[in-house]
């Protein structure tokens, strides 16, 4: 796993969001590409694969709605198994990048956070390869940190990483994903957390994790910023 330094910009002003947030890192799949939809085509592969238990529709949808640690035990998949699922999953992305699209809204997301001159970053399990070809060249060169490749259950350590590069602090980096151990990760490394409920996780299970912020729509992340920086400006 490699973390890309961040571009070497101009002067961008002292402007901000706002007086909390100067810095976003995003989870990548399920958070800003649509990657359940191709994953769930892949995954009876996966299972006979790795010699994982079988997994119906009904079943998958149930685990949507459980935390990190119930879902190995529902699954019956020991801890050793994982870096190897994971670099499977890696490999069958990078070749179907064409498969995997982004959210409806991302892409005014990121072009409206980064007109507002905040800093963002991608940590994720996925490849870099993988994450630049859906984000596609212009959007991709909104991001000044890529952190790919992380360990499913490493992301915090990661994030302080990312946050040291920046020049910020945890205080005003918020982290945004779609499953418990995004929520988990920001809080063990000090950061606002702001789960998002169109990804993996239930709006329930997430709900449950006490995030910071919890959002329905990418424009509702947008908003819940300006209402930060309207504070600022009228206190």
């Amino acid at each position: 796993m490699t973390i890309k330094p961040p571009d070497k910009r101009g002067d961008m002003g002292t402007v901000h969001v706002s007086n909390r947030f100067d810095l976003v890192i995003f989870d990548f799949d399920g958070t800003l590409a649509d990657s359940l939809t191709w994953f769930r085509g892949e995954l009876p592969d996966l299972v006979d694969k790795h010699g994982l238990t079988p997994i119906c529709a009904d079943r998958a949808e149930t685990l949507r709605g459980l935390t990190p640690k119930a879902i190995m035990d529902e699954l019956s998949i020991p801890a050793w198994k994982l870096p190897f699922i994971a670099a499977d999953v890696r490999a069958r992305a990078a070749e179907n990048v064409d498969k995997i699209h982004l959210f409806d809204g991302i892409r005014d997301l990121i072009q409206d956070l980064r007109a507002r001159q905040v800093d963002l970053a991608v940590v994720s399990s996925n490849g870099e390869t993988a994450v630049r070809a859906v984000l596609g060249e212009q959007l991709a060169s909104h991001f000044n940190q890529f952190a790919c490749g992380a360990a499913l259950f490493g992301k915090a350590s990661i994030f302080r990483k990312v946050i040291g590069r920046a020049g910020t602090t945890p205080a005003r980096t918020l982290c945004i994903g779609d499953e418990v151990r995004d929520i988990d990760a920001a809080r063990e490394a000090g950061c606002a957390s702001g789960a998002v409920d169109w990804g993996f996780a239930t709006a329930e299970i997430l709900s449950a994790q006490a995030p910071t912020h919890l959002f329905s729509r990418p424009s509702e992340i947008i908003d819940q910023l300006g209402r930060v920086e309207s504070r600022r400006s009228n206190g």
